[in-house]
């Protein structure tokens, strides 16, 4: 059995859909379970008519919603024909009147909250899993729609809920299982759940992946294909460097640090549920089909090159807290890190010294209160527009030199802080956010002309 999730811009319209339904035929022997996103853009617009509502922007809400349900039927009248899309029409419709119920009363209270965020948000992942499993019925092949709300179980956390593994497992093994067993391509929404009230949640923006990744572990799938519009993951951003390199096969903890510094084709929780299951995940090309991608696994082989690849993170904050008076005072990093926690801000990055801490913050509208409650502490201040540079490749601790390279390459740059031996594959500095496109052209050009081709393509 395989997992095959395909991201918004594979189902987008009726075109991509056709092109999926021709992925997943060719891989019906696999038994495949089949997660997908909202169709491109949907998210976004559902979050704009939720905030517009909220705002009391009633007439907004409802024309983006109208916008919406056309571009829907739309795509299900395209795939479906007159026939089978009259019998289809109406439970579209229903969710839509649902939808449209939803902002008429987070309007008519003036305020939207996690939760009808979060309910307004699951439309997206609701919609697009009951078009994909009438168009593969359609196509030929015996699907069945199952709503994410019944199988991902999670806590209560609206926009950003935890997913409850044990239970989660038990609902897949109960309502998917049988299906699969049957012959059927069971389809479902990522992203979407629901707490043990049944009240509907999300797993945060890009949980799509995770939600394959937690459905591949709890059925033991034998690999989980992440299909997107890019052949892979590539040595760096092809907008900054077009010569980028797809990278054949690169370990669970690469693939993580890349996509927690700024690589955008995975979630960095994704590769979570496999590695504990020890299951490849597959980044494909749903554009691309015959493109082999890039294999994610627990331990990669051997390269020659120092890096693997180049990733960067921007808008970022740095906080900069001196406390002289607190020399070597035991508890002080602790006090530190307790008001991030308050203010509910993660650290990407962190430097010491004997009086004072560094650290870099994704920017956001909370560090200026965070300021505040650390001037309690000590004298505080912060700077943005910066930007995290992360280099990833095997054993660099064991790799003498390999700063001197680094950095000696960028010595005209203003480098702000640097962070190696927390991590053995990872070298990890702090520039300007204007300087990102420089910087990764440089590294790139130095690092990655003479590649071994067991690893690149």
């Amino acid at each position: 059995m395989i997992v095959m999730k395909f991201g918004g811009t594979s189902v987008e319209d009726a075109k991509a859909i056709r092109r999926v339904a021709a992925i997943v035929k060719e891989r019906l022997q696999q038994r495949p379970v089949v997660v997908v996103s909202a169709m491109a853009r949907v998210t976004d617009t559902l979050l704009t008519m939720a905030r517009a509502a909220g705002a009391g922007e009633r007439k907004t809400a409802l024309k983006l919603c109208r916008a919406l349900q056309e571009r829907h039927y739309e795509t299900a009248s395209e795939l479906l024909g007159t026939a089978l899309f009259t019998d289809f029409h109406s439970e579209l419709g229903a969710d839509f009147e649902s939808l449209d119920e939803l902002l008429r009363g987070i309007s008519a209270v003036g305020e939207v909250t996690p939760r009808t965020t979060d309910n307004v948000a699951s439309f997206g992942e609701i919609l697009s899993s009951k078009i994909v499993a009438a168009a593969f019925t359609a196509l030929g092949i015996d699907s069945a729609h199952v709503d994410a709300r019944d199988v991902m179980v999670t806590d209560s956390s609206y926009m950003q809920a935890v997913p409850q593994l044990e239970e989660t497992a038990e609902r897949l093994e109960q309502v998917v299982e049988p299906l699969i067993d049957k012959g059927k391509v069971p389809v479902m929404g990522g992203f979407v759940g629901a707490n043990k009230a049944g009240i509907t949640t999300t797993i945060g923006r890009g949980g799509s992946d995770f939600s394959a990744a937690i459905v591949g572990a709890a059925l033991d799938a034998e690999r989980i294909d992440i299909w997107t519009d890019v052949d892979g993951i590539l040595t760096t951003d092809p907008r900054i460097c077009p010569d980028a390199r797809r990278i054949k096969v690169i370990s669970f903890d690469e693939a993580a640090e890349l996509a927690y510094f700024g690589a955008k084709v995975l979630h960095p929780a994704t590769v979570l549920p496999a590695i504990h299951k020890n299951i490849p995940v597959y980044v494909l090309n749903s554009l691309n089909p015959t493109c082999e991608g890039t294999k994610i696994t627990t331990r990669a082989p051997q390269v020659k090159n120092i890096f693997k690849a180049i990733a960067a993170k921007k808008r970022i904050t740095i906080v900069d807290v001196a406390a002289p008076r607190m020399l070597l005072a035991h508890g002080f990093l602790r006090a530190i890190f307790e008001a991030f926690d308050r203010h509910k801000v993660a650290v990407d990055v962190v430097s010491t010294s004997e009086v004072s801490v560094s650290l870099t913050v994704d920017s956001n509208q909370a560090i200026p209160a965070l300021a505040a409650d650390l001037a309690k502490l000590a004298d505080v201040k912060y700077e943005g527009r910066k930007a995290i540079v992360c280099l990833v490749g095997e054993s660099l601790r064991d790799k003498p030199g390999v700063a001197a390279l680094v950095f000696g390459e960028l010595a005209d740059k203003k480098i702000r802080m640097i962070s190696q031996g927390a991590s053995e594959i990872n070298l990890t500095f702090v520039i300007e956010e204007d300087e990102v496109p420089e910087v990764i052209q440089r590294l790139h050009k130095t690092f990655f002309q003479d590649l071994d081709p067991a690893v690149f393509a």
